[in-house]
């Protein structure tokens, strides 16, 4: 038995217990506009209002295959929030034309901006905080932590994930929907603050205008080839077959607005392409081929197993991505090429660094390989630049980094192998 003064000692030595997260506050009840009345009313209500516009929209990725807006969520100062059904609405042309020329502040613009447009509203002037965030060099640039972050109050994300396609939505998704868009405003104030402090206030005008430009709709030449497990897809005529089922799910899941994995998962349609079922009954039978219509569908799965089978267009084992090969292996394919990219990457991230910016923001990796796979001649930084330039870098990130890449080369390409010892 212990005495009650090694209990005494053991208490004071215990760790303190953390403190409990802040209660989300109670928020009033909120609802959804889905007629044109009370959405023409709400446009009115909105052009009333002062200041910036923040925006948000929530989409059913995961649930759904279309990448549409089931919810946009509207605050400005003196209108209050508003949350709009945008199936039920249509066209938001008319609010559009009362807040395009305002500033709009989105966290993460790239993931809102394509649904946005679909519906019509498109910004010309943009603050996004959550690249706001990186710029800024905080550690943390989701919105729940940069709000904990910069105005301290504790904003639960639990609905992040969820079907925003579901009528009607419960009233828990719209207090976070809400939330999402009523703290925007604040937030940029505070990292207008800490960019301006900072003196990246120059560079964050440079990214915002960037993204305004952007397509972010991603066309891919072979898309099936982004299978999760094609790798191990070994031959022709069974690459033939993974191309043509997940052509089959992709149109189905299409057709019936789902996402193609909650048809038939692609470790399933790998599994198929891997197996090559000499029968319809072989492919019900095949364990490894599971989905929720992986059974109720088995027509069109074997139809294209089939017309895989039968193909005389047969894939070839690499894809056409990208016109330059992995880094992995530019050590044996082009060994100056990797002392180059090696050396200037070192360089860059020195910068990045210095500004306390990731490395990523502050030139993209992919600028990087290329002009270091094909760098530009003479190597100086008037070369530099114009290539990096041509591959969309912004003026801010050319002043950091192409003097930095060029000496970084002219290193790389001075850089002699030490000779092999003789044998003796």
């Amino acid at each position: 038995m212990s005495s009650p003064d090694a209990d005494s000692a053991a208490d004071d030595a215990a760790p303190p217990v953390a403190a409990p997260q802040p209660e989300q506050a109670a928020h009033a009840q909120v609802d959804v506009i889905a007629d044109r009345g009370a959405y023409l009313a709400a446009v009115a209500a909105i052009a009333a209002g002062t200041g910036p516009i923040a925006i948000d929209a929530e989409r059913a990725s995961g649930y759904r295959y279309s990448q549409r807006a089931y919810l946009i969520q509207i605050f400005r100062r003196g209108a209050g929030t508003y949350l709009f059904d945008p199936p039920a609405i249509g066209s938001f042309s008319e609010l559009n034309d009362v807040i395009s020329r305002e500033e709009w502040i989105l966290h993460a613009a790239s993931q809102d901006l394509t649904c946005l447009r679909e519906v019509g509203l498109d910004p010309v002037r943009l603050f996004d905080t959550e690249l706001a965030a990186r710029l800024a060099g905080l550690p943390r640039v989701g919105l729940g932590a940069v709000v904990e972050d910069l105005l301290g109050i504790h904003l639960a994300k639990e609905h992040s994930a969820a079907d925003w396609s579901t009528r009607p939505l419960p009233q828990s998704w719209l207090v976070y929907a809400a939330l999402d868009v009523e703290l925007l405003v604040d937030l940029r104030e505070k990292l207008a603050e800490v960019l301006e402090r900072d003196g990246k206030t120059h560079i964050a005008e440079q990214e915002f205008a960037s993204v305004l430009t952007r397509d972010f709709v991603v066309v891919r030449q072979e898309p099936w080839r982004r299978l999760s497990g094609v790798h191990a897809i070994r031959g022709g005529r069974n690459l033939a077959v993974a191309r043509e089922l997940w052509q089959s799910r992709d149109a189905y899941a299409r057709e019936i607005d789902t996402a193609p994995g909650r048809l038939v998962p692609d470790s399933a349609l790998v599994a198929a392409a891997r197996t090559l079922p000499e029968t319809k009954r072989d492919l019900a039978a095949l364990k490894e081929f599971t989905g929720r219509a992986s059974r109720s569908q088995i027509d069109r799965w074997w139809n294209a197993i089939q017309a895989g089978m039968a193909s005389t267009d047969l894939p070839v084992l690499r894809g056409t991505g990208e016109a330059i090969p992995p880094p992995r292996v530019w050590s044996d394919k082009n060994p100056e090429a990797d002392k180059r990219l090696k050396t200037a990457r070192a360089a860059v991230t020195t910068v990045a660094t210095e500004m306390s910016i990731p490395v990523e923001n502050v030139l993209t990796p992919d600028s990087l390989r290329r002009v270091a796979w094909a760098p530009p001649e003479p190597l100086d930084r008037e070369s530099i630049a114009k290539a990096i330039e041509e591959l969309g870098a912004r003026p801010w990130q050319v002043d950091a980094t192409a003097q930095v890449i060029a000496d970084a080369f002219v290193e790389a390409s001075q850089t002699v192998e030490e000779p092999l010892e003789p044998l003796s």
